[in-house]
C-alpha cells in the first residue's frame, strides 16, 4: 500500500508542483490543502497521514501553536515543515516543538526526495546538542527586541526605506541603520528581505 502525505500550501503552484513530483518520485497518495484549517478537516476526514507538510506561514498557520495542532490531529504521523526561510533558530525550535523535520523550499529536488523517504522510514530530525547552556536557552526563546527595533523592524516589513523609517520615527537615519545592524544581529538576518521573512515566521510584528 502507497504511503499517504498530505500537502498543505497556500501557493497554488508550489503546492501543485511538489504533489505531481512526489507523487512520481516517491510513488506516494498525495492530497493537498490551501490552509491549515483545511489540512485539519481532510486528517479529520481521511485519518492521519504518513506525512504532514506544513508551509510555515499559510493562513491559520502560527508556531507553535499550528504545528501542535497538526501534530496532535495527525497521531502518530508525523508532521514536517516547509518553508522559504532558512534560519537555525527558526528550525531548531519547530525540532523541539516536534517537527519531524524543516525543508527549506530552496532544497534540490533530490535532497528533498531523500529527506522525505527518511521521515517516511521513521527517520526524524533531532535537536542541535551544544554544550553552551545559555546559547541553547536563547535558541528556545524568541529573540528579545526593543521597542525601537520593533519600530524599525515593522517599517522594514512594510517596505519602508531607512530614510522613511526615520521620518516616521522622528529620529536620524543613521539612528534607523544601528537599529537594524542590532536587530539583524538578534535574528540572524543576512539582509532587509531576510530579515522580514524571518520576523513574519515568528510572529515579532
Amino acid at each position: 500500500m502507497k504511503s499517504r502525505i498530505l500537502i498543505a500550501d497556500d501557493h497554488d503552484l508550489v503546492r501543485e508542483t511538489l504533489a505531481s513530483y512526489l507523487a512520481k518520485e516517491v510513488d506516494v497518495d498525495v492530497s493537498q490543502s490551501r490552509d491549515l484549517d483545511g489540512a485539519l478537516a481532510l486528517i479529520g476526514t481521511d485519518g492521519a497521514f504518513d506525512l504532514v507538510l506544513l508551509d510555515l506561514t499559510m493562513p491559520g498557520m502560527t508556531m507553535p501553536s499550528g504545528l501542535i495542532r497538526c501534530l496532535e490531529a495527525n497521531r502518530p504521523g508525523p508532521v514536517a515543515l516547509l518553508t522559504g526561510t532558512t534560519s537555525e533558530d527558526i528550525e531548531h525550535r519547530a525540532i523541539l516543538d516536534g517537527a519531524a523535520d524543516y525543508l527549506p523550499k530552496t532544497l534540490a529536488p533530490n535532497a528533498l526526495v531523500d529527506r522525505i523517504k527518511r521521515i517516511l522510514a521513521g527517520d526524524v530530525a533531532r535537536p542541535r546538542e551544544t554544550g553552551d547552556t545559555a546559547g541553547d536557552a536563547q535558541t528556545r526563546g524568541t529573540p528579545v527586541l526593543t521597542r525601537r527595533e520593533r519600530e524599525v523592524l515593522q517599517g522594514i516589513c512594510a517596505g519602508k526605506s531607512n530614510r522613511e523609517i526615520a521620518q516616521d520615527l522622528d529620529v536620524q537615519e543613521v539612528t534607523v541603520k544601528l537599529h537594524f545592524r542590532t536587530l539583524s544581529r538578534k535574528l540572524d538576518a543576512r539582509n532587509r528581505t531576510h530579515a522580514a521573512l524571518i520576523a513574519r515566521d515568528l510572529h515579532l510584528i
